[in-house]
């Protein structure tokens, strides 16, 4: 599988870029899975629903399953969070794997970037980000720079890069 990230800091358009991308290449034929990291406790179950009961009680692993989707939630309980390359194993092949967050680990990533939100650019200090999204004209030595919202333009170079 290719892998592509997006990385970039809160509120800068990482999760409205990798939601045009997954449209933009699925429109392409290709299969697309993404894998997103949160930095915060999450939950996809409720409290009173069946699966949140069987966790609570002490069930390691709760696969929820319709006839419209499936989910797998593993509790880590003791365990420390998986890393990158373990959670890839974990999904079914596709043409392409997009990833939001993930910024230190080594895959070859797109940072999106607002000027608005005056965070410093991550390719400034990390050589695996290939290329800028941003509304602003952020620039990091030999990486190119699109307009944050250009889908397209941002597509053909992932493509390009990972020969898609």
């Amino acid at each position: 599988m290719k892998l592509w990230g997006v990385v970039g800091w809160k509120n800068t358009g990482k999760t409205g870029l990798m939601e045009r991308l997954v449209t933009e290449f699925s429109g392409r034929g290709l299969r697309v899975s993404t894998l997103k990291h949160a930095h915060h406790s999450f939950d996809i179950d409720h409290a009173g629903k069946d699966s949140h009961r069987h966790r609570v009680a002490g069930a390691t692993e709760v696969l929820l399953a319709s006839r419209n989707r499936w989910a797998l939630m593993h509790e880590l309980r003791d365990e420390s969070e998986p890393a990158l390359d373990e959670l890839l194993t974990k999904l079914t092949p596709v043409d392409l794997v997009l990833i939001e967050g993930y910024k230190r680990d080594r895959h070859p990533k797109v940072e999106a970037h607002r000027g608005a939100v005056k965070s410093p650019l991550i390719a400034l200090e990390d050589r695996t980000v290939k290329a800028i999204a941003s509304d602003s004209s952020a620039t990091a030595e030999g990486r190119p720079t699109f307009d944050l919202n250009d889908t397209v333009a941002i597509a053909d170079f992932i493509a390009r890069e990972l020969d898609l």
